[in-house]
């Protein structure tokens, strides 16, 4: 039986925060609850970028791992020694890459704004001599913003401007998380209810697995159409004797900008059919066709074979998440949309799954451990 004081009749003992009345309290826990999500709002703005880039290590890690995965299917040796050659081996193929190449597509890529703004000029004449009224100042802009930011990141990717700390913070993060994937995996699900861990380690597995297979796939298209752009610009002079101009850089940026679905490839094409309409009317259209050929041979070839082994994803939800994460967080946030969202839905058939089952167990009247 409760004691009460000779004053205010409540409890002895009893917190002086508790409300006493059921609908004053249940009003302070919904204002509660509300603050709560208002406050974990403001967090996660402050928070999204670097989140964003954590995010990214393990996208990096997820390829190291890949690589070291493969590698453990013809080499039986320690996990260690495994990333230090797939590490090893992608730093002996870049830097044979840039010093190869660096010079020239350096070259190239301060001739490209030029380029693109004279084409922007004739386009803009031949528009306004068909009786379409454009704005020539408006064309310039759009083509220098667009050469501007496809210079930006060849330039980003050579270390001639700024972003290289986060590089390096991407990369020993991804180092990290390759080496000891269960160390980190382990230290999360220490933090949640024990009830809970084994659904955790499920769903992270198939995140890791769906991961490395859309990353790996995602490497193996960027190397197959940056390859087969360069090598068909390339063979135009067989046919005319005049190169395609940039064709080294076209190829680099096409395989780059095939990182990023959709937005990506309608980017790379349009660059690569103003430098060829430069060279002429015959040029354009060759880089037409080779525009045509190369995402023809994607969109039938490539994505097929690698979506029988990564997500199943909507164009338009991943076209959806690339706006407005490109939006909130540049190129970072567009290029890490597609694997963001993979991972969302890997959750999200975990959890419908666990549902299923529930549902199962409940008509069967017993319980399923899942």
């Amino acid at each position: 039986m409760a004691t009460t004081d000779d004053e205010g009749g409540h409890a002895i003992g009893s917190s002086p925060a508790r409300i006493a009345d059921p609908l004053l309290a249940r009003e302070a826990s919904r204002a509660l609850v509300w603050a709560l999500v208002f406050g974990g709002a403001v967090l996660l703005a402050f928070l999204a970028k670097p989140l964003l880039i954590v995010f990214a290590g393990m996208a990096f890690g997820a390829m190291i791992d890949g690589g070291a995965r493969l590698l453990g299917r013809v080499l039986k040796i320690g996990r260690t020694w495994r990333v230090a050659i797939v590490l090893v081996l992608a730093a002996v193929v870049l830097l044979g890459f840039f010093v190869y190449a660096g010079t020239t597509i350096a070259a190239e890529a301060s001739q490209l704004p030029h380029v693109v703004s004279v084409q922007a000029d004739r386009l803009a004449a031949w528009a306004a001599s068909k009786g379409f009224s454009v704005e020539t100042a408006n064309l310039q802009s759009l083509a220098g913003q667009l050469a501007s930011g496809v210079g930006t990141l060849t330039k980003a990717l050579t270390g001639v401007i700024g972003g290289i700390a986060t590089l390096l913070v991407i990369m020993f993060l991804g180092i990290y998380f390759s080496l000891e994937p269960r160390l980190y995996e382990r230290g999360v699900a220490w933090m949640l209810p024990e009830k809970r861990r084994g659904e955790f380690y499920i769903t992270t597995e198939r995140m890791a697995r769906q991961l490395r297979h859309l990353l790996g796939g995602r490497l193996f298209g960027m190397v197959c159409e940056g390859v087969f752009t360069w090598a068909m610009l390339s063979l135009y002079m067989v046919f005319s004797g005049a190169p395609v101009p940039m064709a080294a850089l076209l190829g680099m940026i096409t395989g780059l900008l095939a990182f990023i679905p959709n937005i990506g490839a309608a980017t790379s094409g349009t660059l690569m059919i103003l430098v060829g309409f430069s060279g002429g009317t015959q040029m354009g259209f060759y880089t037409i066709f080779v525009y045509v050929f190369v995402q023809t041979l994607d969109g039938n070839v490539l994505i097929p074979l690698i979506a029988r082994r990564t997500v199943d994803l909507a164009p338009a939800v991943v076209l959806s998440a690339q706006l407005v994460m490109g939006v909130l967080f540049g190129i970072l946030g567009l290029a890490l949309a597609d694997p963001m969202v993979a991972m969302i839905k890997v959750a999200l058939n975990r959890r419908s799954e666990i549902h299923a089952a529930d549902d199962r167990a409940k008509a069967l009247g017993g319980s399923i451990i899942t």
